[in-house]
């Protein structure tokens, strides 16, 4: 199930960067035209006569995570970015835009949000991208990076705008799925894959986390008070059943006397005192 659930989200990424190119390279079709066409040649010419020389401006490198954009008096020459490795250009004709494919990660700046039950809140962020298609994010956006800083910034303000403070505190992971979601759509057609994005830190206003410190001590001493009269309920049920086992033998009651007697003096050596009936005592007056 995995396997098939990967490789259908690897069929989409492919369609959507074949959809991509394409698009590009209809803004770019109608080809040099015959007055470029001599510049190439010119150009070709130029490179055979300084051959040795020339050969240290055509050979560039990128590397294992680059890619080049190559365009040819202004236009892309090709549907598929060069690299890695070694590629040529021709002198005073070509020029290429390295892109870096590695994984990007920035921080959101701090975001005062109004949540849904009108609580002021500061959350800040990161998220995590890279660029999945080189020809689209250079030919398709002026700034790639910084334009996915941008749109970071008001896709979290937007996603908060629609929670309340429990659902902020509590589903964190939520809210960055559909962050990840929202900003994924919005920059795939320049040519950027958002990979990741996590809330860091929820701040509250100091009066709120005061009223919320105040409420759960509250919460906690009705809960004690709660607990502490069933125990006493508890106790008194089980006092007055030993009460009514002890009525049935009243010789049980005077060896509970005793024997709380005997607890006494075995803690503490002190006098004890305790009281004669007073019917035992008028049977020795009458006498």
């Amino acid at each position: 199930m995995t396997s098939t659930t990967s490789s259908t989200a690897e069929m989409v990424t492919q369609d959507k960067l074949q959809i991509a190119v394409e698009n590009v390279e209809d803004k770019n079709s109608g080809g040099l035209g015959c007055f470029g066409w001599l510049l190439v040649l010119i150009s070709l010419l130029f490179v055979t006569a300084t051959f040795p020389i020339t050969l240290f401006m055509c050979v560039k490198i990128v590397k294992e995570y680059e890619r080049a954009v190559i365009f040819r008096l202004g236009r892309i020459t090709d549907r598929k970015p060069k690299g890695p490795g070694l590629f040529f250009v021709l002198p005073c004709t070509d020029t290429f835009v390295k892109v870096d494919l590695r994984t990007v990660s920035f921080d959101i700046p701090p975001q005062e949000i109004l949540t849904r039950d009108s609580v002021t809140v500061s959350v800040d962020g990161v998220v995590y991208f890279r660029i999945h298609c080189p020809i689209s994010s250079v030919a398709n956006v002026s700034n790639a990076h910084s334009s996915t800083r941008l749109l970071a910034q008001t896709t979290l303000r937007n996603v908060l705008g629609t929670k309340n403070l429990a659902e902020l505190l509590s589903d964190r992971e939520g809210i960055s799925l559909s962050m990840q979601g929202s900003l994924d759509d919005a920059t795939d057609p320049w040519g950027i894959k958002v990979e990741r994005v996590e809330i860091k830190d929820v701040k509250l206003p100091q009066q709120l986390q005061r009223a919320m410190a105040a409420e759960a001590e509250a919460t906690r001493e009705a809960r004690a008070k709660i607990i502490s009269a069933e125990g006493e309920m508890n106790a008194s049920r089980a006092l007055k059943e030993a009460s009514l086992i002890i009525a049935e033998s009243p010789s049980g009651l005077q060896l509970r006397y005793l024997q709380t007697l005997n607890t006494i003096a075995a803690e503490r050596n002190s006098t004890i005192i305790f009281p004669v009936p007073i019917d035992m005592l008028q049977n020795f007056m009458k006498k």
